[in-house]
């Protein structure tokens, strides 16, 4: 079986060198993934580049809905320049119109402006009516992979889904199942179907020492955050190097 290629999604320096270091093949640069992850600042993305791996750089100015106006777009487009400029492999998009489906005039001119760039269609692909239609836009504006969890809140919940766009694919472009992926429902998606790709964030959610060292600074859970786990990664990493 050829090698799957292992995206780990990452929103820290510290979470990019610790997916490097156990096993990841590509990053995917984000911030704020607590809200499904923004564009990263341009620290990030010259910090990560030292890192030696190919990194997709997210472009999304805001969390929330996919709709974006021409004000989003030229901010967009300036930090696509951003990723270039800082030797990111490609990047990770997507937008729709109000009814979810995409927005394919302003994606093509956002795809041109990354020329030379490779791009992923992200998960804009899982609110769209129709995923057949949102494939074949996708393929002909040239985009590498989608990444969808079979319009799903897990891979695992949409995997009929997910082999449904393989199929319908056949091959023209790559289909990258996320959400929730682990080395044990890795191993249940691959009985339903084979991919040359996948992608996780491997994330655990930590406490902050606000909460043990000045109870009074720590209200609620407002400090938690999510961090790349290194050993979730290196679980997955371990897995798929065995199949």
């Amino acid at each position: 079986m050829k090698k799957i290629t292992f995206e780990v999604c990452v929103d820290t320096i510290k979470g990019a060198v610790d997916a490097v270091n156990n096993g990841a093949d590509r990053l995917e640069l984000c911030d704020a993934l607590g809200i499904g992850g923004t564009t990263p600042s341009a620290g990030l993305m010259k910090a990560a580049s030292r890192l030696g791996k190919p990194i997709y750089v997210m472009i999304r100015p805001r969390g929330g809905d996919f709709i974006f106006n021409f004000e989003d777009m030229d901010v967009m487009m300036h930090d696509i320049d951003r990723a270039r400029e800082y030797g990111m492999a490609g990047i990770v998009v997507g937008m729709t119109h109000e009814n979810g489906a995409l927005d394919y005039p302003k994606l093509k001119k956002l795809i041109d402006h990354a020329d030379g760039m490779g791009v992923t269609l992200h998960r804009a692909f899982d609110v769209t009516p129709d995923t057949s239609e949102a494939l074949e836009q996708a393929i002909d504006l040239g985009i590498e992979r989608i990444l969808t969890s079979g319009q799903k809140e897990t891979a695992i919940e949409g995997a009929l889904k997910i082999k449904n766009v393989i199929d319908q694919a056949a091959g023209r472009i790559s289909i990258m199942p996320c959400s929730k992926i682990n080395p044990p429902n890795v191993e249940a998606l691959f009985k339903i179907f084979s991919v040359s790709e996948i992608h996780s964030s491997c994330r655990t959610l930590v406490a902050s020492p606000y909460a043990k060292n000045a109870p009074s600074m720590a209200p609620g859970d407002d400090f938690s955050r999510h961090i790349t786990d290194p050993v979730k990664v290196k679980a997955l990493a371990d897995y798929l190097s065995k199949i």
